[in-house]
């Protein structure tokens, strides 16, 4: 991960996206590694995947290393809990200590991924149900959201926040105006924290409160609603909101794993041994 983050440190953010990706798909169990084939369709071309999960390499770079040295021993969807919170640890944030032992599912669901992640034009109300059946609380919610302070979005995933919403800084709607047309320039990319998008610090929440959430649905968590005071917390308490991110990805890293003789240890992350 140091190598890969040293060459891209965006991929820091792709890896921690590929994880909530997965564990939010049928629990954390490596299915959205899984490719695409003429009999068997995976999870990677689900609309919130499509052309934008990414990283994949370096997961396949590790497995190759590990299965080098420890054949048929460490899943895929271990690897990835691990290579998530490396990528956190290297850009400056909170570490943790993984629970290990998860196996990786024979099995993917596009149409899951299609109707359990959450969506960037979702209201709170919605994302809220959406963590809650997971067993994540608001508190997770609003923390793993915080994620959010590495890595770019598209231009299509915050179009309708800079050109329509009200609850939004004027001066940043036309910053991000610039590189975002109101039609075209669908994949022109923007950081989705301001200040310090390849740093993990509690800047995201300090955009929020000067509405300046790059994406619809971070702005919901401070809209006047449930989630303002934990917000406007995390915006002057960054140790606060590391303790809380820490303690919420080891519970999504807990969501449904399989254990036991339930799936497999693949021997190749893309496919099923």
């Amino acid at each position: 991960m140091r190598n890969a983050i040293q060459k891209e440190p965006r991929l820091g953010a792709s890896i921690l996206r590929l994880f909530f990706h997965d564990c939010f798909v049928n629990g954390c169990d490596g299915s959205i590694l899984l490719d695409d084939t003429a009999t068997f369709t995976g999870e990677k071309n689900a609309n919130p995947n499509r052309n934008s999960a990414r990283g994949f390499e370096v997961i396949d770079d590790i497995k190759k290393q590990v299965e080098a040295t420890c054949s048929a021993t460490v899943s895929c969807a271990d690897i990835l809990a691990l290579a998530a919170r490396d990528s956190v640890v290297l850009l400056g944030g909170p570490s943790w200590v993984v629970p290990l032992g998860r196996r990786d599912a024979t099995t993917a669901s596009q149409s899951t991924a299609n109707s359990d992640l959450p969506s960037p034009f979702a209201d709170l109300a919605t994302i809220t149900s959406q963590f809650a059946a997971k067993g994540l609380s608001t508190t997770d919610m609003t923390a793993l959201s915080g994620g959010h302070t590495i890595g770019l979005a598209q231009c299509f995933t915050f179009r309708g926040r800079v050109y329509n919403d009200t609850n939004i800084d004027p001066n940043f709607a036309t910053t991000r105006q610039a590189n975002c047309p109101a039609s075209g320039g669908d994949s022109n990319l923007a950081p989705l924290d301001i200040s310090s998008q390849n740093r993990f610090d509690n800047g995201y929440y300090k955009d929020l409160v000067a509405q300046k959430g790059l994406l619809h649905s971070d702005q919901e968590l401070f809209n006047n609603g449930t989630q303002d005071s934990l917000v406007r917390s995390y915006s002057t308490n960054p140790l606060g909101f590391f303790r809380a991110f820490a303690s919420a990805m080891i519970k999504m890293g807990n969501i449904s794993p399989l254990t036991g003789t339930n799936g497999e240890i693949r021997k190749n992350c893309r496919v099923i041994n």
